[in-house]
């Protein structure tokens, strides 16, 4: 627990006098299946962030996103999330092995309120059901099953409070952080330079998305 730092909220009882409690309309928005509205939200959601940690506690948060629906919806308790190329780093898989307690926030753009579910996942390669995923003819290697145990809309209130979807908001592009530059200097190897890793970005975004 981090201890230098003045008047730490220790307990839930402090939260709870400081903060209140949330209204019936929150403590009854959580349900246990995806029923026919998650199911929309999901097939119309093209991004979503999964929440992981390992067996000691160490958190994992790793985007994830296709086109709206990637996002298969098996029954009304289980969803799959395939496993597109990446890094190959599989923090999250390696973490749901050690410990399957897993959580999603699913965003669609434009919109503030976001869908929040929470349950176990498993890793599967189950060639007949990962091919109902496959894109440019494309089948996923491994697939993520999610057993859901929550699910609940989340409030816009970030999504207003930081203009996310506002243009108008944004910072200029050339304001923005150099991902190649941060990428290099984080690297620290012989010849990976910035021009080095932008290059090898871009031609990952044009040829091995799938």
């Amino acid at each position: 627990m981090i201890t230098n730092f003045k008047e730490c909220i220790t307990s839930q009882e402090e939260l709870r006098n400081m903060l209140g409690s949330p209204s019936l309309r929150g403590q009854n928005k959580v349900i246990s299946t995806i029923d026919e509205h998650c199911r929309e939200f999901i097939g119309k959601s093209p991004f979503l962030v999964l929440a992981t940690s390992d067996a000691a506690g160490n958190c994992d948060s790793s985007p994830r996103g296709d086109a709206p629906g990637f996002v298969y919806v098996l029954d009304d308790q289980h969803l799959i999330i395939p496993d597109r190329p990446g890094n190959k780093r599989v923090d999250s898989m390696f973490n749901i092995l050690e410990n399957p307690r897993v959580g999603l926030l699913f965003l669609i753009p434009g919109m503030g309120e976001t869908l929040r579910i929470n349950g176990q996942a498993t890793i599967i390669r189950d060639e007949a059901i990962l091919e109902k995923m496959a894109v440019n003819g494309k089948a996923p290697l491994l697939g993520i099953v999610v057993k859901v145990e929550q699910c609940f809309m989340h409030c816009g209130k970030a999504f207003k409070r930081s203009g996310l979807w506002e243009p108008e908001k944004w910072g200029a592009k050339e304001e923005l952080p150099n991902a190649a530059k941060i990428l290099a200097d984080h690297v620290n190897l012989p010849g990976m330079t910035e021009d080095v890793v932008a290059e090898a970005l871009l031609d990952g975004y044009k040829n091995k998305l799938y």
